[in-house]
């Protein structure tokens, strides 16, 4: 039995994993779901004081989940959900996993698609370049649109109070940045690594933050000749890991991973 890490996203902590980890629990797999430096508390102590999310930067979130990944007895299977697929990415390009599958993932660097509909769910913190020293949360209705356009209003507002908390201002903005600034950025990859394991992107299609058309740019950026494939699954919001349906998609994308594991 291959070990699992679970890479989490922004404006939510590893606690958006509860489902899967115990679900891959179940079947034997050996777990683990990594917080950011300092997202060791809970949702409610960061909602309290933000200051964690402030600090933390993409070179100490990649440097955290590498030392976790070397304490594991083999190489895992990666499974990463928005900017935790960016950064799965970095951590196959970096040589880590045996196999990765991104999960409605925010772009790496020099993909430059930006569809209206993740321009209006990211205006809470590109709106002021002020926002880059800041947390920023999301109200509901902004949470709603992002995240769980396709959820009930019930199920929405039970999600967004126990999953969501504010993002990093300093790390968006710098993922927009990133493609106008000399040299590699913070989530560059090497597009033509021949070394790195295997990867899946898995798009949601009513996904409003990161659309389809996001990680299919993404995945043409790819021209090594290591496997590098897409999958869309048809009604998905962004939260795609807490919509009703995903024990089958948790099972779908872990047998790719096993099978295609290097």
């Amino acid at each position: 039995m291959k070990p699992i890490v679970l890479v989490h996203g922004f404006w939510v902590t590893p606690r958006s994993w509860e489902n899967w980890k115990a679900h891959y629990e179940a079947k034997g797999h050996q777990v683990i779901a990594p917080g950011y430096p300092g997202f060791e508390v809970e949702v409610e102590a960061l909602n309290a004081d933000p200051t964690p999310i402030v600090n933390v930067t993409v070179p100490q979130i990649i440097a955290r989940y590498e030392e976790a990944i070397k304490a594991l007895p083999e190489a895992p299977i990666i499974i990463g959900h928005s900017a935790g697929g960016a950064f799965t990415q970095i951590l196959l390009d970096h040589g880590f996993g045996a196999a990765g599958v991104a999960l409605n993932s925010a772009p790496t660097e020099g993909v430059r698609v930006v569809p209206l509909s993740q321009l209006k769910s990211t205006f809470p913190v590109l709106k002021s370049p002020a926002n880059r020293h800041k947390a920023i949360p999301l109200t509901f209705e902004e949470w709603k649109y992002a995240f769980t356009n396709t959820f009930s209003e019930e199920e929405s507002r039970y999600l967004y109070e126990r999953y969501a908390i504010p993002a990093s201002g300093g790390i968006l903005w710098g993922g927009v940045l990133a493609n106008f600034q000399p040299g590699h950025q913070d989530t560059w990859v090497d597009y033509h690594n021949d070394n790195r394991a295997p990867l899946l992107f898995v798009s949601g299609s009513e996904d409003h933050i990161m659309p389809p058309a996001i990680q299919e740019s993404n995945h043409k950026h790819y021209k090594s000749n290591t496997i590098t494939e897409r999958k869309e699954y048809e009604g998905y919001a962004h939260l795609l890991p807490a919509q009703k349906g995903w024990e089958s998609i948790a099972d779908e994308v872990l047998e790719w991973a096993l099978r295609h594991a290097s």
